[in-house]
């Protein structure tokens, strides 16, 4: 009767995860329109792990080099990020933040920050830290690829604290 009791747990528990599509989607909706939540996630990786080529930040997102290209090109075009030739491979982009990049980041950062107080208002600090600490579990236990060991060689950008950098498309 035990693992029964435990295979409900986990079914209730995956059902509880699929229901935080609910809470991506209110961090989506506070996003600008011209920042998607794709692109949003592509500032955060980048305030979180400094200047990036587009391989690593291809696997970080988890997603094909063409998607993250798209990105690219899309914060590229806002003035958000600069692309530039890699000195150890010129056929390959580091992407770097701009100080207008980092501006938006941090306006997103405070965005997304707003409306968890907001939400969580009746959550003591202590709920909100055990809830941090069991989803980074969480994602370890799913392999979450997410380290700095994907930082290129060279100077990296000014970083942004890893606590402001949370945005709605890191959920994913």
């Amino acid at each position: 009767m035990a693992g029964q009791a435990r295979s409900e747990q986990y079914e209730e528990l995956a059902r509880q995860l699929s229901a935080v599509g609910a809470v991506k989607r209110d961090l989506g909706r506070i996003l600008p329109p011209d920042c998607p939540a794709g692109s949003a996630g592509v500032l955060a990786l980048l305030g979180r792990h400094g200047d990036l080529r587009m391989s690593a930040l291809s696997e970080l997102l988890a997603v094909d080099m063409s998607v993250t290209s798209r990105h690219a090109a899309h914060l590229a075009e806002r003035g958000w990020v600069d692309r530039s030739p890699d000195p150890a491979d010129k056929r390959s982009r580091i992407l770097r933040l701009t100080p207008e990049g980092e501006a938006t980041l941090l306006d997103l950062s405070r965005r997304s920050a707003d409306l968890m107080a907001e939400r969580l208002s009746d959550w003591t600090d202590e709920e909100v830290g055990q809830l941090i600490r069991l989803m980074t579990r969480l994602r370890a236990s799913f392999g979450d690829c997410r380290s700095a060991s994907h930082r290129p060689p060279g100077p990296p950008s000014v970083p942004v604290r890893e606590s402001s950098t949370r945005t709605p498309a890191e959920a994913t």
